[in-house]
């Protein structure tokens, strides 16, 4: 481990800060109703809007609201945000059915060629997608912009230049930063970081997304039964509202959702270059369930280690077997495999490799952004933490690994745990 690498003593059994402690006790008294109906009706009062479009959604939002409801582990706190979240998706969903009445020509536009990464949670993907988006020729999807894509009628930048969506992200942002300050650590999403598409594709309540946010097994269940085909041509609509709006710009997008939906993915994109990020999915997996536990000091009323790493070994699982199976649904002239341990430090033969299959040239502005990123980004520029599987979720990285053999068979990866 780095010299000064910080070990999270409390993980399992947090202590709050009185702060902390303060915000939750408020909340406690509080209601907080997840009835689909009252946030629609919140929804369109928010926006003066009420043409959602295709009503199809309404079977998958009533399940999203019904299992974020159920899962009675939550604070208040949480179902809290998750109300917000789902307020916010469907205002969001109500603009974008807005612009597209208004402006028709938007689904003429192309989005061409984009770049795709498609890795596991903490396997390289953010670094590698930050990267790409320092070519100035690029668009991406900031944090900022992933919550709040679309303005409300009227709302426009205040007089010093500032977009209201991206003020009430850096709120936000500094909010989370009372509440879990750690998290620059260990995935810190400012507002101007690059984000994944998945959260626009949560605008249809189509998206893996939520299990995140709270234990939702029933809607992991209901989401790999839906046809993505569908839901990926809507987002492949966001993307176009998002090019009106703020381009044209080749696309460089993200998102390990994609493991397990390349089929959709490349039908939606099929001229796509897609770099797939590799990594040892123990390394993967104690990372995640450790950004997740502590996140869950405020989220969760009790920290559950061992029910956290056993849904997250499945998930996992689930994941990197779809992408061993539906791997060469993509073209071999149209994607690279990139093993996490050859990609710090090869950045720029990567590059030069996937604009060469992108049919983009590699300019010198190009080559100074990604490296002026690379020189202001070293790894572990927030600090880094010391993970303990077996200390903190029992669990060692023999009995992990065991279940991932299917996936060291396939692709080059290194143990690293």
């Amino acid at each position: 481990m780095p010299a000064g690498a910080l070990l999270i003593d409390d993980l399992v059994n947090p202590m709050l800060t009185v702060e902390q402690q303060n915000i939750l006790t408020q909340l406690d008294s509080v209601t907080v109703d997840l009835d689909p109906e009252l946030l629609i009706r919140e929804a369109t009062g928010n926006t003066g809007l009420s043409d959602f479009g295709d009503d199809g959604f309404r079977e998958r939002l009533n399940v999203y609201a019904s299992t974020a409801d159920s899962d009675s582990g939550n604070t208040n706190l949480n179902r809290l945000i998750l109300r917000n979240r789902i307020v916010r998706l469907l205002s969001q969903r109500l603009l974008l059915t807005d612009l597209l009445r208004r402006n028709p020509e938007i689904h003429d536009i192309e989005i061409d060629r984009p770049i795709i990464v498609v890795g596991l949670p903490r396997s390289g993907t953010t670094h590698l997608v930050n990267l790409i988006a320092a070519d100035t020729r690029r668009r991406a999807l900031p944090y900022w912009e992933s919550q709040e894509p679309f303005p409300h009628p009227g709302e426009g930048p205040d007089i010093n230049g500032i977009d209201p969506r991206f003020a009430r992200s850096m709120a936000e942002h500094e909010a989370a930063m009372t509440m879990t300050p750690l998290v620059q650590a260990m995935h810190d999403r400012f507002p101007q970081a690059i984000e994944e598409e998945v959260e626009l594709l949560d605008l249809d309540f189509a998206s893996y997304v939520v299990e995140w946010h709270a234990r939702v097994p029933r809607w992991r269940d209901f989401y790999l039964t839906l046809n993505q085909h569908a839901h990926y041509a809507y987002l492949k609509t966001v993307l176009k509202a998002l090019t009106f709006l703020r381009g044209p710009r080749q696309w460089v997008l993200k998102s390990p959702q994609h493991c397990e939906q390349l089929r959709p993915l490349m039908h939606t994109f099929p001229d796509a270059t897609v770099a797939f990020t590799h990594r040892d999915p123990v390394a993967v997996i104690q990372s995640a369930v450790t950004m997740l536990a502590y996140g869950d000091r405020i989220r969760r009323k009790e920290i559950d280690p061992d029910g956290l790493v056993d849904y997250w070994i499945d998930r996992i699982e689930q994941l990197l077997r779809a992408c061993v199976r539906d791997r060469d649904s993509v073209p071999p002239d149209q994607s690279m495999d990139i093993s996490f341990h050859h990609l710090n430090g090869s950045e720029m033969d990567i590059l030069s490799t996937l604009y060469a299959m992108n049919g983009t040239a590699l300019t010198a502005e190009a080559k100074a952004g990604f490296q002026s990123y690379l020189d202001d980004n070293p790894r572990g520029k927030h600090g880094s933490l010391r993970y303990d599987l077996q200390g903190h979720f029992r669990r060692s990285p023999a009995q992990v690994r065991e279940r991932f053999g299917f996936y060291f068979d396939r692709f080059d990866v290194r143990e690293e745990v």
